[in-house]
């Protein structure tokens, strides 16, 4: 069996930059997807506008032309796309790792598919997996989405929205402009901070003037059939719902991190155990990149700002060959 120099986990942006720059270092490796190339983004909603503009969703330096000034889910699918064939990458997807075992001074990789050896490891499986539960009566009944795709199959429904960030105030728009009945339970005073600057009037003007209802201070408290109870600052409130489109977030894969040996901090945020400057791990020659470093704080590392981690991982893999 061959032993590669780097075996890559993770398929999307982060995870290319990884392999592009072994690539240009002249290293052996291959990137291991479980899904589709870019799987996070290719399960975004499908209207879904970036908040960066394109240069800084780019991966070593190779140039993402958009039409708009800040670009959307299709062409950003077509750009990493173009960027795995043209550089002519070696991604093997839908295939997931299922363990990472040392062995002396490399490691075993196992899919279903195929064991695999090298002498380093890079996870860069982003967060987008597990959903973050409210863990209310009714959560598992089949009208309850973790994952918002497509405004039009919501239409004359009446849809309850909770949360209040992007992917919240994204669907509670474009469900109530395909003529759902749009009411968000928020759980702070009203719409997050972060909400994306030229959107964040658009859904405060909304609830204000009725067309979308809110809740704030609020969280849902049981989920039947036909109608949800809603723990409001006046007391529980029942409303009639069809659907309710649960944007609660994500998170990391916490239990494959454990599985492999990576220790993870004491608290809820559970924190990955890495060197900021190398982006190695508690375990030897292993390392993390992109927005799996966060922990909880899904927030903190994006695609633009953690672009230099697959520079920092090679930099140190040639200096310890």
């Amino acid at each position: 069996m061959e032993t590669l120099d780097i075996l890559i986990i993770g398929g999307g942006p982060i995870g290319l930059a990884c392999g592009l720059a072994a690539k240009k270092a002249g290293l052996s490796y291959v990137i291991l997807e479980k899904g589709c190339l870019v799987n996070s983004l290719y399960n975004y909603p499908l209207n879904m506008t970036f908040f960066s503009t394109s240069e800084r969703l780019e991966i070593d330096g190779i140039p993402f032309m958009s039409i708009n000034a800040k670009p959307t889910r299709p062409e950003a699918l077509e750009y990493y796309r173009r960027v795995a064939t043209s550089r002519e990458l070696h991604v093997k997807l839908f295939e997931e790792v299922q363990t990472i075992s040392p062995n002396g001074d490399t490691y075993t990789v196992k899919t279903p598919r195929h064991t695999y050896n090298a002498r380093h490891v890079v996870i860069a499986t982003g967060f987008y997996d597990i959903p973050n539960l409210m863990n209310v009566p009714g959560e598992d009944l089949p009208k309850v989405r973790h994952y918002y795709k497509d405004p039009h199959f919501y239409a004359m429904q009446r849809v309850i929205v909770v949360g209040a960030h992007n992917s919240a105030v994204d669907a509670a728009l474009e469900t109530w402009r395909k003529g759902a009945d749009v009411t968000m339970v928020i759980r702070e005073s009203g719409i997050g901070s972060r909400v994306k600057y030229w959107v964040k009037p658009d859904i405060e003007n909304r609830i204000k003037e009725g067309s979308i209802k809110a809740h704030c201070h609020s969280v849902i408290k049981a989920i039947r059939p036909d109608e949800v109870d809603i723990s409001t600052p006046d007391g529980v409130v029942t409303v009639e719902n069809d659907y309710v489109i649960a944007m609660t977030g994500y998170q990391p894969n916490f239990s494959f991190l454990e599985k492999a040996g990576i220790e993870l901090s004491k608290d809820e945020k559970k924190y990955p155990a890495y060197n900021p400057d190398t982006m190695e791990t508690n375990l030897p020659r292993v390392y993390l990149a992109g927005v799996v470093c966060g922990g909880m704080d899904t927030h903190v590392w994006f695609i633009e700002n953690s672009r230099d981690h697959a520079e920092k991982i090679i930099a140190h893999v040639k200096r310890n060959a």
